[in-house]
């Protein structure tokens, strides 16, 4: 009889998106044009010059051009880029902090483009929470107080949401701060009270455009690890802004890379280095460890007869961990999903996908 060995290394989590139903945010074809007469250059072909070539004709800057995505309930969807790439101003045309020039934005159902002015404060109140680099904080105002500002303007009573302010300080871990003001925190402190601000009005979508550009390298790293655990804790959806790719791949359940004001690729991070699309994103990529982020789903080949009998992995297993298993391995480990044996992992699989990482 054929002995399986399964493996007990730790089960990768399963995804937290939920793609059974609708987008929670659905963006089709979305312009912002900066300038005089920017609505006579949507639909010409002056809308596809280079951006440089676009401001000298007509003295008219394309920010975002032509975007379209959706965003599923449950999923972090980071956007990147470059400065300058547009990436700021998308996030701020789907609540309207910015207007569109074109195209249309739904959150949660809701037309957002056709949404009138007192729709939009709903919208901002009560669906959605923005945590911006800069943390905004009231000086004059307790941390608890801060935390509570939105609930504040929702018209909630103060014992009410002094009582959910308290619950969410719990959250992110500031508990003992509540009564300290902000200029007592140190910034990573700070940037926690304005992610509880935004956890506060239990928003469908949290928007984050480049919360923590501001914070040394390992607060923000801390940071990250915060968004995470949130993340997991509360099931929100978030849309995150950065130019930082590390950052994007660690939070990202999936990436769009913006250059000029356009998407040049969107995919989970495991797409991107894996399979970039051009050579702008290789070189994005280039210095990313692939084993770091492949998962032995994208390395794996069919099995061959009699191969389906070696130590077995999920599927969803990180390279980098996989690697010692298969490294001891007389035979190819298998790679199981929900049970079945979808494909085989070598050394020559492995050293096949990893090659040039190093180089």
């Amino acid at each position: 009889m054929v002995r399986v060995t399964t493996l007990a290394l730790p089960a990768p989590p399963a995804s937290r998106v939920d793609r059974s139903g609708e987008p929670l945010i659905r963006a089709a074809g979305v312009w912002k044009i900066f300038g005089r007469h920017a609505d006579r250059i949507i639909g010409t072909s002056d809308a596809e010059l280079p951006r440089a070539e676009l401001r000298a004709k007509t003295g008219c800057v394309a920010a975002v051009r032509d975007v379209s995505f959706d965003v599923w309930p449950g999923e972090v969807f980071v956007v990147m880029g470059l400065s300058g790439s547009g990436k700021s101003t998308l996030v701020r045309t789907l609540i309207r902090l910015i207007e569109p020039s074109a195209g249309q934005v739904d959150i949660a159902g809701k037309d957002v483009t056709a949404a009138s002015q007192a729709e939009l404060r709903e919208l901002r109140r009560h669906t959605s929470s923005m945590v911006f680099q800069h943390f905004g904080l009231l000086a004059h105002r307790r941390v608890i107080d801060n935390v509570a500002f939105g609930l504040e303007i929702q018209g909630v009573s103060k014992a009410e949401r002094l009582a959910r302010a308290e619950k969410v300080l719990q959250l992110v871990g500031l508990e003992d701060s509540a009564n300290s003001f902000p200029d007592q925190l140190s910034g990573g402190m700070q940037q926690r009270v304005g992610l509880a601000r935004a956890f506060a009005v239990d928003p469908k979508v949290m928007l984050y455009d480049e919360p923590f550009s501001a914070l040394d390298p390992l607060i923000r790293r801390d940071m990250q690890d915060e968004v995470i655990r949130l993340q997991h804790e509360t099931g929100k959806t978030m849309v995150f802004i950065t130019h930082d790719l590390p950052e994007a791949l660690r939070l990202g359940d999936r990436i769009a890379i913006m250059r000029d004001g356009a998407i040049v690729q969107l995919g989970t991070p495991e797409e991107l280095v894996g399979s970039p699309a051009d050579e702008y994103v290789e070189n994005f990529v280039r210095d990313i460890p692939r084993s770091h982020v492949l998962t032995i789903r994208w390395i794996m080949r069919d099995a061959r007869p009699g191969e389906e009998d070696g130590p077995r992995l999920d599927v969803r297993t990180n390279v980098r961990k996989a690697i010692p298993v298969i490294a001891e391995s007389e035979r190819p480990v298998c790679a199981v999903e929900d049970g079945r044996v979808v494909g085989v992992v070598d050394r020559e699989t492995v050293l096949t996908a990893i090659a040039g990482e190093s180089a």
